[in-house]
């Protein structure tokens, strides 16, 4: 009679062990995209688009912006980084993806960042394994963002200029983070080759290079055209890091 119930008991505990197998667990993932050579992707920059997808269907499982703050600046950029310990804090911008899962899943996680910067948007991607009821917390996954930010602000798309002025180039050029360049700063404009090629509609071009000037980010050269169609295109290039950004836009002179 013991050994009756000893296997009944055996077996409920066997059914108890396989249905909640049988029942998803939620997975906590935490996901970051950082600036190369600089800082998180946070909300002072409109934030890093997530894809969280399952890697063999492409099905969404979980989408957000990461938010919060771009991170202690001294510990990221300052500091000897160290084995174990985190560059992040509480505060630090990120992306909580609650994963519904049954058993270990392979996803891809996709970023685009920086989201509201659509002529600097880049995407960056890895793959992992996701195992029930193990998060991944602290820094979490952590996507790197090559690049720079670069608004043209001068000349104004499609304006129209006469060929005696003076056509003022003026660009802001910051961190895929947000944070600023300035002359002698963390991130130095003497390190930054930052340029104009002007092309006009007979596709002859020229370089002018530009500096930065005024106040921090904004960088700036002046230039005379003949009358014509040009296209304009600004570029920042770092050779150390390899970062790149530009943005274009079209004037008449006339």
């Amino acid at each position: 009679m013991k050994s009756i119930n000893f296997y009944r008991l055996f077996f409920v505990l066997f059914l108890a062990a396989f249905s909640s197998s049988l029942y998803a667990q939620e997975t906590n993932v935490m996901i970051r995209a950082k600036a190369k050579d600089a800082k998180f992707i946070g909300s002072s920059i409109g934030g890093a688009k997530i894809l969280v997808k399952d890697a063999l269907t492409g099905e969404v499982m979980a989408e957000g912006i990461t938010s919060g703050s771009t991170g202690n600046t001294d510990i990221i950029m300052n500091q000897d980084w160290k084995r174990g310990e985190n560059l992040s804090d509480e505060n630090t911008a990120g992306f909580n993806a609650g994963l519904n899962i049954k058993k270990p899943k392979f996803i891809t996680i996709e970023a685009y960042a920086p989201v509201n910067k659509k002529q600097a948007e880049v995407m960056s991607s890895t793959q992992l394994w996701v195992i029930p009821g193990k998060d991944i917390a602290g820094d979490g996954v952590v996507l790197d963002i090559p690049g720079f930010v670069v608004d043209i602000l001068s000349p104004q798309t499609h304006e129209r200029i006469a060929s005696s002025e003076n056509i003022e180039l003026k660009a802001n050029i910051v961190m895929m983070c947000g944070c600023p360049v300035t002359k002698d700063g963390i991130w130095d404009a003497n390190q930054y080759e930052v340029k104009a090629i002007i092309t006009n509609s007979e596709g002859e071009s020229k370089e002018v290079a530009m500096t930065q000037k005024d106040k921090p980010s904004t960088f700036k050269a002046d230039i005379s055209l003949e009358k014509g169609l040009y296209d304009i295109l600004i570029y920042a290039y770092d050779p150390l890091t390899g970062n790149t950004g530009l943005d274009k836009t079209n004037i008449i002179v006339n």
